[in-house]
């Protein structure tokens, strides 16, 4: 975090680095820049580099827009609305249902920082459940719940910042810990440059391998022509990349059509997370997956048509 070296300025006016930005509201840096650009908000001070600063009251804003574009609001139908405006749009939805028992009683442990206790929980859903159940029950139902309550303020960003740790963490040893080295398909499994976002990418990783499916993870964050040139040399039959509602829809559908251009016809492009969600179409020889039940049909289908070969 950076400050204006200005006596003039109160501590209500702290400013955050784009960066810190990002990282707090999920909103990529692009998105930030678009926005600036069309629609005049938000308006960062500059440091002495150039560099944009934005204001506590920015942020807090730009949490409530991520949380109404999440609910399917358009950005520029909203971003003009008051901080308090905003709030109301989200308070006059319909009633939040509580979370089931279960998440409820581990989103408490976060919530009273008791951190043995919430990574023991944690575990036990994972060793009750096995690995297939706890990433589509436990660990989805604990995103959503956890995601709605940070972009509403309603947790502290630290409490996020834990809870995803622990989440990466137990998912990574949990792969490890899978028997054997799995099937077909070899699902090459990334993110593209901007894309920060890892436990979409560990989640699904999870579900391939409880799935008998091997994987190959390069991580987040790889750039086109380096996914290109991985793929022959791990003998790839698809392509998996991860797009969370940070990206926008134009550049996540836009990013797996140019990668679809570069890889042979013989190996697919499979795309999917929040940015893609509610994508009509992509470009030919792109499947979009909405859901883990769309992974899992793609798996089967993929064997099914390569049963004979």
């Amino acid at each position: 975090m950076k400050t204006i070296p200005d006596s003039s300025i109160d501590a209500h006016a702290a400013c955050y680095n784009i960066a810190a930005v990002e990282r707090d509201t999920g909103l990529s840096k692009d998105t930030l820049r678009v926005w600036e650009r069309r629609y005049g908000f938000p308006k960062p001070r500059r440091d002495q580099h150039d560099e944009r600063l934005y204001s506590l009251p920015d942020l807090e804003k730009l949490r409530l827009l991520r949380l109404l574009i999440d609910y399917g609001h358009r950005p520029g139908k909203i971003i003009n609305c008051s901080t308090a405006e905003l709030a109301q749009l989200i308070s006059s939805r319909a009633p939040i249902k509580s979370p089931p028992p279960e998440i409820a009683s581990i989103i408490d442990l976060l919530l009273q920082h008791d951190v043995e206790n919430f990574r023991n929980a944690l575990l036990q859903a994972l060793m009750k459940q096995g690995l297939l159940r706890f990433v589509t029950e436990t660990v989805a139902g604990l995103n959503h719940w956890i995601g709605e309550a940070w972009l509403s303020g309603r947790i502290a960003v630290f409490d996020e910042h834990l809870y995803s740790e622990h989440i990466q963490n137990i998912l990574r040893n949990a792969i490890i810990a899978q028997p054997g080295r799995g099937s077909g398909p070899r699902v090459l499994l990334t993110s593209l440059p901007g894309e920060k976002h890892r436990i979409g990418l560990l989640m699904v990783e999870a579900v391939l391998i409880a799935e008998g499916a091997a994987c190959v993870a390069l991580g987040t964050e790889t750039p086109i022509i380096d996914i290109k040139n991985a793929v022959p040399a791990y003998r790839v039959d698809v392509v998996a990349l991860s797009f969370s509602s940070a990206i926008t829809q134009t550049a996540a559908l836009a990013g797996l059509a140019e990668l679809r251009t570069l890889l042979p016809e013989t190996v697919e492009v499979w795309g999917g997370g929040g940015a893609l969600v509610r994508a009509r179409k992509a470009a030919p020889g792109v499947l979009l997956l909405r859901s883990f039940d769309d992974l899992r049909y793609a798996l089967e289908r993929w064997r099914v048509e390569h049963v004979a070969h």
